[in-house]
């Protein structure tokens, strides 16, 4: 399995990385859907089968890449990084071409509370920042999620407004390139030097 990304965090001192996710995957992240601090947020704690069928139109969707998150080559993550143009999101902003979204969960509880996320979410969004055409990364947690709507902040989204999407109400959150770059490439050329 290749990682599509690696990237070494001072801040942690753990090398994060990102796999496709593949089919074979499916009983994991079926797991990951069914722990308790999962499932309110994503609603797709369903039997096995159905989440199966679930599983495999997500990863045949053009839209839309999903990843494994590692750290230190432990698999403990999932992400889904998609284009706006295409997603039920475009109907609550103007979205530009280029313009990505972002969904992810710590499946493992091991890492949950452990200062991860941020650096994790930073690695990601670095991720899709490296197509050239995008400046903008757009999330939209739950409302309800404090602590993800905290934790995009921190990693350089600015709230825009509560959404109605079809599945939840949500923080509509931008993420703009010169935002983030001014944020954290210089933390990222000191630890890389």
């Amino acid at each position: 399995m290749s990682i599509e990304f690696e990237i070494y965090d001072e801040t942690i001192q753990r090398t994060l990385s990102f796999r496709k996710a593949l089919m074979e995957d499916v009983a994991l992240v079926h797991k990951w859907m069914n722990e308790d601090h999962v499932h309110p947020f994503w609603q797709l704690n369903l039997p096995f089968d159905r989440f199966k069928k679930h599983y495999r139109k997500a990863l045949d969707d053009t839209h839309q890449t999903l990843y494994l998150g590692m750290i230190d080559g432990e698999v403990m993550s999932y992400w889904e990084a998609y284009w706006v143009k295409g997603d039920v999101l475009e109907n609550s902003y103007s979205p530009k071409a280029y313009d990505q979204g972002i969904h992810l969960l710590i499946g493992e509880k091991d890492y949950l509370g452990s200062g991860f996320a941020l650096p994790l979410l930073r690695a990601m969004v670095r991720l899709q920042f490296q197509y050239d055409a995008t400046t903008k990364v757009v999330a939209e947690p739950d409302i309800r999620n404090d602590k993800m709507i905290h934790i995009f902040e921190n990693c350089g989204f600015t709230p825009i407004a509560p959404i109605q999407l079809p599945d939840k109400k949500a923080q509509l959150m931008f993420c703009e390139r010169e935002t983030f770059e001014s944020r954290w490439n210089d933390e990222y050329r000191k630890a890389n030097l």
